[in-house]
């Protein structure tokens, strides 16, 4: 509905409501006021039409109007002010016609970038969700999860951060690849009802945007936290268990503290570490508590029966001091936690057999050199949201990371080298933030996504207009060089993911405000966008072929059998742990390889890790690669120690 003609309908009805109503106390006429004039304006230019949500309506909502015309009608007069607003702040001739330019613009400057070497983006397809949380899950399926919308202008807050009551709500969606890319392809997740301590009594989907999340051993997702609403940040005790066996979700006795913004890892006994986030009472109060899912009073859930419910977490003895929030938490092979916090004298590690907690050295960092947001957040000697990845280290498990971005004049990586030392390592072309770094299956890492800062693409904060720069893919080869790639097609930063998929491709999604900027059709419920990237391996000539693989567990340091068509051009196996990501943090990342023992014909014999430090029980990508790095599509494998039993003497 044009401006112009929400006017006539607010006109037509000020003319009606003169007419009938004497006092503020007389009920309007149900003959000459019955709404019959909007309808009928609306229906004239319904493909004007905005989505306009309940929060921006109760803003526009008048005491008067409701007194003369009734609540629901005075409803009505809201939603057309609110509709108005809309239209005139971010029009949809706006959005269409950004994304038309950032497809343009992307042809251009990839066409620089041959395949065969760069690697290409491919696909690019509406999703129902903004997937500002992603996990890929052992059923070949993608969930996605975030917040239900609530602001259609990208230069404003598009997340619920402070938003208390029923609309500040979590949703959740299902891709199923194999399904295509349409909308039948998703399916709606919901999470559980709850009523939050907000004072409101209002029963909402679990709002657990903003929480920590991280596998449990049986496949399932443990997700923490969340969004309470208010204070700039304050953070829920939600517990919650995604099934992706029977793609439901499952709420758990409550954290002793409220987290937003919190991390967590999976250690080598399968229990999940829940540290760091803002407390219940807003931003400024980051909990140092350490919480366990699920409480050693309980089992770890094994099978995919295991399902937790009610399940509680219990304190680690340790506290976790960190003053920012999201510090990368990853197990290395001595299955120890290391915890790396944004501040860069906040580096811990937590032995989880005593469990006790030690400093490492501080991390090296250069100050911001750009002053334009006032050296905030992001400067010396804090870093903002960067990645972070456990290198891989051969077939044993990881005993360095690599700490990249978070600072958008420093380009240079940090290895924290076998737990003890840092070390300068090669720099990507440019600083910056917000991206995601991923592992593939050749060893290579490569880096999407990024910005100069939170909400801010290097024009000023709330710009969704981005440089150029931080549209340009990364990746880093076996000499730890980087290499500037193709660009991506919409600039994503703050809340943008990756996910490494089992065939070898790499999805790309997340940040609202750029998806909310370039919405093809902001009418709609396909809130979101996917773009897939094809790495450089995908276009070099034929894969090698995985057939088979066990579909039942394997133990630690054992041969198991697969299949492959392809046997004389199978030079290596690797194992690759799934992804799920927030906020530039991935702590299930993990790259082995396997030992090839023998080869008998389509057969090949190989070896499982040593230990539970070196990959943590639970579900891996398996990949077959021939000598060029190549891979084949991954099969499904699952690590278990001899012990893991299931609460009901199932193995």
């Amino acid at each position: 509905m044009s401006p112009q003609k929400i006017s006539a309908a607010f006109l037509a009805c000020a003319l009606v409501s003169a007419a009938t109503a004497t006092t503020v106390f007389t009920a309007p006429s149900a003959y000459a006021h019955d709404g019959a004039h909007h309808s009928e304006v609306a229906d004239a230019d319904d493909s004007e039409k905005v989505h306009v949500t309940d929060r921006q309506i109760k803003k526009e909502m008048r005491d008067d109007e409701a007194a003369v015309l009734g609540e629901a009608h005075a409803k009505e007069h809201a939603g057309l002010r609110a509709t108005a607003k809309a239209l005139a702040e971010y029009p949809q001739s706006t959005r269409t016609a950004r994304l038309k330019e950032l497809a343009k613009t992307q042809a251009e400057t990839n066409k620089q970038y041959v395949p065969e070497k760069f690697g290409r983006f491919a696909e690019y397809f509406p999703s129902p969700d903004y997937g500002d949380h992603i996990a890929m899950l052992p059923t070949g399926k993608v969930l996605l999860f975030s917040f239900e919308p609530i602001e259609d202008n990208p230069q404003k807050e598009t997340a619920p951060t402070d938003v208390i009551g029923k609309e500040n709500a979590g949703r959740a969606y299902l891709w199923d690849p194999a399904k295509g890319t349409g909308r039948d392809a998703f399916k709606s997740v919901p999470p559980p009802m709850v009523v939050m301590p907000d004072g409101k009594n209002e029963a909402r989907p679990a709002p657990f945007f903003c929480s920590g999340h991280a596998f449990l051993p049986n496949g399932m997702l443990g997700v923490f936290g969340g969004n309470l609403g208010g204070n700039g940040g304050s953070g829920a005790k939600l517990s919650l268990v995604f099934d992706p066996w029977t793609e439901t979700w499952h709420r758990n006795a409550d954290m002793s503290v409220g987290r937003w913004y919190p991390g967590v890892v999976e250690g080598p006994d399968g229990r999940l570490l829940i540290m760091s986030g803002q407390s219940e009472l807003g931003w400024g109060t980051p909990t140092s508590i350490v919480e366990r899912f699920p409480a050693k009073s309980h089992p770890v859930p094994w099978q995919k029966g295991d399902v937790p419910a009610n399940v509680p977490v219990d304190t680690f003895r340790a506290k976790a001091p960190f003053t920012r929030d999201y510090p990368h938490l990853f197990t290395l092979r001595d299955g120890k936690v290391y915890g790396l916090g944004r501040m860069l004298n906040e580096q811990y590690v937590f032995d989880l057999g005593t469990e006790t907690r030690a400093s490492l050295p501080d991390r090296p960092t250069i100050p911001c050199k750009d002053a334009r947001d006032g050296n905030g957040e992001g400067c010396n000697p804090e870093r903002i949201n960067g990645s972070a990845v456990p290198l891989p280290n051969g077939f044993q498990g990881p005993d360095s990371v690599l700490v990249l971005g978070g600072n958008r004049d420093d380009a240079n990586t940090y290895e924290l080298t076998k737990g003890k030392s840092w070390n300068k390592r090669e720099p990507r072309a440019f600083g910056r933030s917000n991206d995601s770094t991923l592992m593939l299956p050749d060893g290579k890492l490569f880096t999407v996504n990024g910005s100069f800062h939170i909400r801010n693409y290097g024009n000023g904060m709330y710009n969704p207009n981005a440089l150029p720069k931080y549209r340009h893919t990364e990746a880093r080869d076996e000499n730890g060089s980087w290499r500037l790639g193709p660009v991506q097609r919409l600039p994503r930063g703050y809340h943008s993911n990756a996910v490494l998929m089992p065939d070898g491709r790499i999805l790309v999604t997340g940040d609202e405000a750029q998806q909310i900027a370039n919405d093809p059709d902001i009418k709609d419920d396909m809130h979101g966008s996917i773009e897939m990237f094809e790495p450089w391996y995908l276009h070099v000539g034929n894969r090698p072929q995985l057939n088979r693989a066990p579909a039942g567990a394997l133990r630690y340091d054992s041969a198991f059998t697969v299949q492959t068509s392809t046997p004389g051009r199978v030079d290596s196996a690797v194992l690759v742990a799934p992804t799920t990501a927030t906020h530039s943090t991935n702590p299930s990342q993990r790259h082995l390889k396997l030992k090839i023992n023998s080869r008998d014909g389509n057969q090949l014999s190989l070896r499982t890790p040593e230990t539970a430090a070196d990959a943590p029980p639970g579900w891996h990508m398996l990949f077959l690669l021939d000598e060029r790095g190549v891979p084949s599509v991954a099969k499904w494998v699952k690590l278990e120690p001899a012990q893991a039993v299931s609460p009901s003497g199932r193995d």
